[in-house]
């Protein structure tokens, strides 16, 4: 997975944003499947053994996030992902960045780790600075 995602023809598209609208940042990202729908069934194979890990009624929100290196560790805002359900962290490569909760605690980006929590827990990603890209899946889900 780490190799085509982060390979010359995975499809990643700018966004204007990272936490919130507005916020004066930027990242690539790729929605893989949003509001009962594939947004790309090409590529749901590619997180088919994911999903197979996650115990969910009903998925609302997958996508990846790209963020470039930065010279120093850019946090990019508390915030929740949804007001009901869990999230899921899929971390697709090693880095320094990481994403950390409003509690302190700080997971760092390791290689095929996967992350479960309350979608309502207050937390923020960050860039990195050891590597040209920091990337993970982020899954949405009842």
């Amino acid at each position: 997975m780490q190799d085509f995602m982060m390979g010359l023809y995975f499809p990643w598209y700018f966004i204007d944003c990272v936490s919130i609208k507005d916020d004066g940042f930027f990242q690539f990202e790729f929605l893989f499947f949003k509001d009962s729908q594939n947004c790309s069934q090409e590529y749901m194979d590619l997180i088919q053994p994911i999903l197979s890990k996650l115990k969910y009624k009903k998925l609302l929100r997958v996508k990846a996030n790209l963020l470039t290196q930065t010279n120093k560790i850019i946090e990019h805002g508390m915030h929740i992902d949804r007001k009901i359900g869990k999230t899921s962290i899929f971390y697709i490569n090693n880095c320094n960045g990481y994403t950390k909760f409003k509690n302190g605690e700080k997971i760092i980006s390791e290689e095929n780790k996967l992350v479960e929590f309350n979608s309502t827990l207050e937390h923020s990603g960050s860039s990195c600075t050891d590597q040209k890209r920091r990337v993970v899946i982020n899954f949405n889900y009842q």
